[in-house]
């Protein structure tokens, strides 16, 4: 019998919202509003994709404790525009606002998010634990209508460390008043979601859309978010 579980732990980006296709609707606005297209960038989606590459780096140098998130916000830009050719931090800082503005308003979720959501809610306790900018997950729960599921919501910036810590599970445990033997941590990232939990004793679900993690030693995994009702 599948053990029960009373407090079930979501990872936010690319686990329930659609972090991908929200970021792609926000650069095509950007692009138009600050004429990218003048400063020798032929798309939005060129833009986007370049950008994706240095964001990535940063944000592992941010999620290490090596930047600031003040810097990463603007820097990813600045990155991105030097294969342009272009050195405008001004610029930057302005595009890194705008986008931190717009793509939590662009509600884009992940296949039957809100169909298991509403599934669980009856019977769990639904808890956040993320990465990511405390007021950039509010707005993304509050214009998603999701944050009528959560309990609670467990920042990197009010925990004051960032997964794959054990202090942000651990944290997250006290904040809920939840004990590990009944938390189940759900997520994409199987470093920072599932090795994480696994470290404190928690039980994890690797959410893997495309398969594309051969890693194992997780307590489930699925490929689809109503996979959840096979053993929830």
């Amino acid at each position: 019998m599948t053990k029960k579980y009373k407090h079930l732990f979501f990872d936010l980006d690319r686990t329930l919202w659609d972090f991908e296709k929200s970021a792609e609707e926000a650069f095509k606005e950007l692009y138009i509003k600050y004429n990218l297209n003048k400063l020798g960038i032929s798309s939005a989606e060129e833009f986007h994709m370049k950008f994706t590459k240095h964001n990535k780096l940063l944000w592992d140098l941010y999620r290490e404790g090596k930047m600031e998130k003040e810097q990463l916000m603007w820097k990813r830009f600045f990155d991105t525009f030097r294969e342009y050719g272009v050195y405008d931090e001004a610029l930057s800082r302005n595009l890194g606002n705008d986008y931190i503005y717009i793509s939590p308003r662009k509600v884009n979720l992940v296949p039957y998010t809100l169909e298991i959501l509403e599934y669980l809610h009856p019977s769990y306790e639904l808890h956040i634990i993320t990465n990511g900018f405390q007021e950039v997950q509010e707005i993304k729960l509050s214009t998603s209508n999701m944050d009528r599921f959560f309990n609670v919501m467990v920042t990197s910036e009010k925990a004051g460390v960032k997964k794959p810590h054990a202090a942000i599970f651990e944290y997250a445990l006290e904040k809920t008043g939840a004990r590990v033997e009944e938390s189940l941590m759900i997520g994409d990232d199987y470093e920072v979601d599932i090795l994480g939990a696994r470290a404190i004793g928690m039980d994890q679900v690797l959410f893997d859309p495309e398969a594309e993690n051969l890693l194992n030693g997780c307590t489930y995994k699925i490929s689809d978010l109503k996979e959840l009702k096979e053993f929830l």
